[in-house]
């Protein structure tokens, strides 16, 4: 599958002044982006070292997992933060479940995610990534990420179809995602006076949680809300199984608040795989690079992987950045 190994070996066998030359005209490419994309890690509660750790690496700030963060306390890690020239950009909340039976589970999720953004705004983040809910499991038959072709209503969000043909053996999981659907976007809107109160947007995420799994449906979700404190919380890597990530990109366009980078091995038929290291997967990160100046994204690339150094990792995205 193709996805740039071609053009790194070029340059890597080439020599003299023909790849000079290439060269010379891929740098001039490079800096024709007018996107500015800025770099950094995810971190637990931010303090001096693990900031200088990222900063002394190359990155320009960081993502914090510290969603319950006193808003007092999000305060002293930002300025410890300024101090060093660094940004914590975002909270990352992560799963919620706003689409349970229960109105007490819901009411506690709804509590969780305010605080998660009360804690940003103290943080000096601008957004915080949040997974509303999720469903399935091992009782409830779904289609093969391959298999999804979707029909749903434009102006509710219900599924209809979920495959061609006969649906009847994926009624549970339709049912199970359109009373997500409503239940998520019943609390997201609870939620939305609080996100322009501190000015921090809800940055949705659907992280293989089995919801939205096609980029016009999730442009769906996201756009139904029809508020500028609602947005797109893209993970580059999770996505692959059901769509190229470009793809993503540019159906969400202006409602793309953040991305997450990782990568993800395709199997040689397409059909499943496994986490890679960044840039050893099936992304090719030239087109995405291209996607994301296409559609006018400013923002930041998260790394959300581990087993490399805080440089290679710096390395790597500085490669994605300049469009190799």
């Amino acid at each position: 599958m193709a996805h740039g190994i071609s053009r790194r070996a070029f340059l890597a066998a080439g020599a003299g002044a023909g790849v000079g030359l290439w060269a010379s005209r891929g740098l001039a490419a490079e800096t024709a982006f007018k996107t500015k994309l800025q770099k950094a890690m995810i971190l637990g509660k931010p303090d001096e070292a693990s900031l200088k750790r990222l900063k002394d690496a190359g990155f320009d700030g960081a993502e914090t997992t510290a969603a319950n963060t006193s808003p007092d306390d999000a305060k002293a890690c930002r300025e410890v933060a300024e101090k060093l020239g660094m940004k914590i950009h975002s909270v990352l909340r992560g799963w919620m479940q706003f689409n349970s039976t229960d109105p007490a589970a819901v009411a506690k999720s709804i509590a969780e995610t305010e605080t998660a953004l009360r804690a940003a705004q103290g943080f000096g983040a601008d957004a915080i990534l949040l997974v509303p809910c999720r469903i399935g499991g091992k009782e409830m038959p779904m289609p093969e990420a391959w298999e999804f072709q979707l029909e749903f209503d434009e102006k509710t969000g219900h599924l209809s179809k979920v495959v061609a043909g006969d649906n009847s053996r994926y009624k549970a999981y339709i049912d199970a995602h359109n009373q997500a659907v409503d239940g998520s976007t019943a609390a997201v809107k609870k939620l939305i006076p609080v996100a322009q109160e501190t000015k921090v947007v809800i940055a949705l995420e659907n992280v293989w949680n089995n919801l939205w799994v096609k980029p016009a449906y999730f442009k769906q979700f996201v756009a139904s809300f029809q508020n500028p404190w609602v947005k797109a919380y893209f993970d580059i890597g999770n996505h692959v199984k059901y769509a190229p990530p470009e793809e993503w990109i540019r159906a969400l366009g202006p409602l793309l608040a953040k991305c997450h980078v990782k990568d993800f091995k395709l199997n040689p038929d397409g059909h499943g795989g496994n986490w890679a290291k960044i840039r050893d997967g099936s992304i090719n990160w030239p087109v995405v690079r291209q996607a994301l100046e296409d559609v006018g994204y400013n923002g930041w690339l998260t790394i959300e992987d581990s087993g490399l150094s805080l440089e290679e990792y710096s390395r790597r995205l500085d490669l994605i950045i300049a469009g190799k």
